[in-house]
């Protein structure tokens, strides 16, 4: 049997209702698609803003004080004008003080450089510290031991006269205290008994302590009548190293304490 038409009671698929012209817009930009070129260009803008905006904030703050009164304008400028003079005066004390500092600190250096050139200085006298420098070296040779010690003295007084800085005289340092006696057909120095020939080593301007020994009726000639022989020589460099051990006083105490 050939097939009924279909009746009026009878309905197919729906069609798909048919899209307005804003839906189909909306549809297009969401969801959206974003370039590589575009983000560039959205990133150039967002620069470009902060930058505007900064500005603006700036132009706002030039103009708050382009703005302000005069009374506020003084106000502000004696308040940095204070501050500077702070600054300054600040700038100034720190100043003092560093060069104080440097002054005390100089001062304090020469004051330790003059203690420790005056210790050598006594050190030098007490016979405690060795000397060199230039001067003379005699040389007294007694063969028949008629030099007595009243000669050697009267000779180390002689030297002291002329300018004698330190002697020792046969291994034996002398200080102020020095004293010489007889002893057992000999000198003896400080009670050490020394032996010819007596050598005197002496710093001192070799120009002066020389001619003291041989000026006529003096040193030389007066230990020459001993039927001794007497040298004298100068030199550039002479070296006194005997010493002597440093005393401790037994009562005296110094009075600046």
């Amino acid at each position: 049997m050939p097939p009924e038409p279909e009746g009026p009671g009878t309905a197919g698929p729906p069609a798909p209702p048919e899209q307005t012209g804003r839906q189909r817009l909306a549809a297009g930009l969401w969801p959206p698609r974003v370039s590589r070129a575009q983000l560039i260009v959205a990133l150039l803008l967002f620069v470009l803003g902060l930058g505007l905006a900064i500005q603006v904030r700036h132009n706002s703050d030039s103009s708050a004080l382009r703005g302000a009164r005069q009374e506020d304008l003084v106000r502000i400028l004696d308040e940095l004008d204070g501050r500077t003079k702070r600054l300054d005066d600040e700038k100034q004390k720190l100043e003092a003080q560093r060069k104080e500092l440097e002054s005390s600190s100089n001062q304090a250096d020469e004051a330790r450089k003059q203690t420790v050139e005056k210790e050598r200085q006594l050190g030098i006298l007490a016979g405690t510290v060795a000397a060199q420098g230039p001067g003379i070296t005699l040389k007294v040779t007694d063969a028949k031991g008629q030099v007595q010690s009243d000669k050697l003295l009267d000779t180390l007084q002689e030297l002291r006269a002329a300018g004698a800085e330190a002697i020792q005289i046969n291994g034996v340092r002398i200080v102020a205290g020095s004293y010489f006696s007889d002893e057992g057909g000999g000198v003896a120095i400080d009670g050490k008994k020394i032996t010819q020939p007596y050598e005197f080593r002496v710093i001192g301007k070799p120009q002066d302590l020389e001619p003291a020994l041989n000026i006529p009726g003096g040193v030389v000639q007066t230990l020459e009548k001993e039927q001794a022989t007497v040298t004298v020589a100068r030199s550039t460099k002479i070296v006194v190293d005997a010493l002597r051990a440093a005393k401790q006083p037994d009562y005296a105490r110094s009075s600046s304490s």
